[in-house]
């Protein structure tokens, strides 16, 4: 009997396709299709609480809700680094910043980015048959060959950098306006540097800046159009494709489509809030109204929000680092803390996801690259090492096991930019540097060094708030095996094929639609007119 009862348990997983192997998409068994489609939708200065279905209501995200109710959500997921630039090289790599070379954030004057020597995910899966799309922000470099368009995207519609980085015609929250360029006379004024100091934001479509500045108001809406075309045309074409959306939600200055009324009476945050989670909607109807079963879309975050912005930050829900904020600082964006690199992430394919999973696996943005990789079917590039997983089995909710250690890079205010500050081990975290970004209130946590490391466990102090004693037998066993594993990653880095990114400045590289002028303020209509001056 019980070998009956084994038969037709197996005969069930076999035929509902429980197990599931890439082959099954290139032999056509899954869906008819070839290969899986991917869709990265990051987050820009989201706080792991700003996600309603972290805090338990569904008031500002219904839809991404929704979502995690129809997919897997993951509440101990992490970014690599704890501001944009380096969390971005790590998903694009698959690599620390100690490893691709991007420790902090690139200017506006930037000459270099993502080192050219490094491979991309979009270069990955380009060379397997994929069409590759970026929609939104990139801040890995716009010099040369730095652009999105040489770095393995075939298509690039957005800015270059955070949309703080320059100004803007329309600013939202947290931002002044630009004092407008007088008008006359017209050649002389276009010259003169008494308009404003700061350059426009640029808008690009893959090597052409249509617009500049940039109208913040209108760009939510292009971003989701550009994104709903190529999801279409894709579609259509039968071609395989990697998009990946990098929202300007929830970064400062905040701005959100005055049409939508029912927005107005939530404040500015939950404004925001409340269109990105829409935006998502509209990209994941179009998702199911045409790929929808053989597309997955990745929900998550670059990093945690910025609480300097006060009430235009997020939350980072529980994880508040009671033990910095006590000193003083922001234990959120620009710090190792867990508000800092703790992020929302929910992963939504439907017939192939199980419905409605809630996984407490650690993992990472940097398993994004070789997870991809595996279902695409493909290689890692060779000669560099990984410090990403193959989570895929995570994901389709066969296994709980992500990473059994991780490594936080202190990328901002406090500490020495990209060096390994913290250790995650299990549910013990490690910190040999401790420091505060700045908080709402102007206070700046110091910089403290810890030998041997301060040590939380956050299956106790989830809050970051008591360290063990470190008298303790408990703090005697964990701490002896989280300085191996330390020395243990600074000998493998020290081994590898190891990137170093070009961070110096040349105010002539700056992003100009006009560059016979020193401040650019360029419209489509007056591009050409500008240019012939």
């Amino acid at each position: 009997m019980e070998g009956l009862l084994c038969k037709v348990l197996l005969l069930i997983i076999l035929y509902t396709g429980f197990f599931y192997h890439p082959s099954d998409y290139f032999e056509g068994k899954a869906t008819g299709s070839k290969k899986p489609n991917f869709i990265i939708i990051l987050a820009d200065d989201m706080g792991w609480g700003d996600l309603g279905v972290n805090r338990g209501e569904s008031e500002v995200t219904p839809h991404l809700d929704k979502m995690a109710q129809e997919g897997i959500r993951f509440v101990d997921f992490h970014s690599a680094a704890s501001t944009c630039s380096p969390s971005r090289a790590s998903l694009l790599t698959g690599r620390l910043g100690l490893r691709n070379g991007v420790t902090h954030n690139f200017a506006v004057t930037s000459v270099g980015g993502l080192p050219l020597n490094e491979t991309t995910l979009a270069e990955v899966l380009k060379g397997a048959g994929y069409r590759t799309g970026l929609i939104g922000k990139w801040h890995l470099g716009h010099n040369g060959f730095y652009h999105p368009n040489f770095r393995g995207f075939d298509d690039y519609f957005g800015i270059p950098y955070s949309h703080d980085m320059g100004c803007t015609d329309t600013p939202g929250y947290n931002l002044p306006p630009c004092p407008s360029c007088p008008q006359h006379p017209k050649i002389l004024s276009y010259k003169r540097r008494d308009c404003y100091t700061e350059i426009a934001l640029p808008l690009l479509q893959n090597l052409t800046i249509t617009e500049q500045p940039v109208n913040l108001t209108s760009l939510t809406q292009r971003y989701t159009e550009k994104a709903i075309q190529f999801i279409q045309h894709a579609s259509e074409s039968g071609q395989a494709f990697f998009l990946y959306i990098a929202l300007a939600h929830m970064h400062v200055p905040l701005s959100f489509n005055q049409d939508q009324a029912n927005l107005s009476s939530k404040g500015p945050y939950r404004s925001s809030l409340q269109e990105m989670d829409y935006l998502v909607s509209r990209i994941k109807n179009k998702v199911d109204s045409t790929v929808r079963q053989n597309t997955i879309i990745w929900f998550t975050g670059d990093n945690g929000p910025w609480s300097e912005k006060c009430d235009f930050a997020g939350s980072v829900g529980p994880f508040v680092g009671a033990w910095q904020t006590e000193r003083g600082g922001s234990s959120a964006k620009q710090t190792a803390w867990e508000g800092g690199h703790r992020v929302p992430a929910i992963v939504y394919w439907p017939g192939r996801i199980p419905a409605n999973i809630t996984s407490p696996a650690l993992l990472s943005i940097l398993d994004i690259f070789p997870t991809l990789v595996f279902l695409a079917n493909t290689s890692l590039p060779s000669n560099r090492r990984f410090d990403g997983l193959d989570v895929s089995q995570v994901i389709f909710g066969r296994s709980h096991k992500g990473h059994k250690i991780l490594f936080h890079p202190n990328s901002g205010a406090a500490g020495k930019y990209g060096g390994i500050q913290t250790v995650r081990m299990e549910q013990y975290k490690a910190f040999y540097v401790t420091g505060g970004a700045k908080a709402c209130d102007g206070s700046l946590g110091p910089e403290v060094h810890h030998d041997p490391p301060l040590i939380f466990n956050l299956g106790q102090s989830v809050q970051e708030e008591v360290p063990l004693d470190r008298s303790a037998a408990e703090y005697q066993i964990v701490s002896p095996k989280i300085k191996r594993t330390l020395s243990a990653i600074l000998q493998d880095i020290a081994t590898d094929n190891v990137s170093m990114a070009d961070y110096s400045q040349d105010p002539l590289v700056t992003p100009c639609c006009n560059p016979q002028h020193i401040v650019c303020r360029c419209e489509p209509s007056n591009v050409q007119q500008l240019q012939a001056l």
